[in-house]
């Protein structure tokens, strides 16, 4: 049996806008009409779940998915005291932390969570999901845990975590049976079919 799970990047907010760590900002108004128009686009799903985080509480209900309860697996990094922050200003006042994050997956300097640690928690969640019956999941999350489940389904070395990009409003999906996963990464929410 084949696993099937859609991971949906959120729409647009103003922290993804303007570079910041999340500090639990709502979407924008234009992010809310894209989710909405994008509602056809989603696979139909037996389970559905979502990051705790408001953009992603907010874009699943405008998916029409109303009764996702958060899931603490799926939880974006935990980013410390760099939460609500913009890359820039962390940059410009902790260059060293922010270089030694970048290249280091093991670290957090900014006191919360290191990417490794993201990775095991979000692939110890997807491999969970295996099983027989196999369930079709969608899960609407934020891109760091859609970056952590694509290394962990590709087996990756945790340093590319940074070479996979993810934009608003996008699906990857992953299928998965026995002990590994394949990866269809970036679809555009569209209606199927089209």
């Amino acid at each position: 049996m084949t696993t099937r799970v859609t991971l949906v990047s959120p729409a647009t907010s103003e922290a993804l806008r303007s570079v910041r760590f999340d500090d639990d900002t709502p979407l924008d108004p234009a992010g809310i009409a894209r989710a909405e128009g994008a509602a056809a686009g989603l696979p139909p799903a037996a389970l559905a779940f979502a990051s705790p985080s408001r953009r992603c509480r907010e874009t699943a209900r405008a998916l029409g998915l109303d009764d996702v309860a958060p899931e603490a697996a799926l939880a974006a990094c935990d980013m410390g005291r760099w939460r609500g922050r913009t890359l820039d200003d962390v940059a410009a006042a902790e260059a060293e932390s922010v270089a030694l994050w970048l290249n280091d997956p093991t670290v957090a300097p900014h006191g919360g969570e290191a990417l490794r640690d993201v990775r095991i928690r979000v692939g110890a969640w997807l491999d969970a999901l295996r099983g027989d019956p196999a369930p079709r999941v969608v899960a609407v999350v934020e891109p760091d845990v859609v970056r952590a489940a694509v290394v962990h389904a590709l087996a990756a070395a945790d340093h590319a975590f940074w070479r996979i990009d993810v934009r608003p409003l996008t699906a990857t999906e992953l299928s998965g049976r026995a002990e590994r996963w394949n990866v269809l990464s970036g679809r555009p929410l569209e209606p199927h079919g089209s």
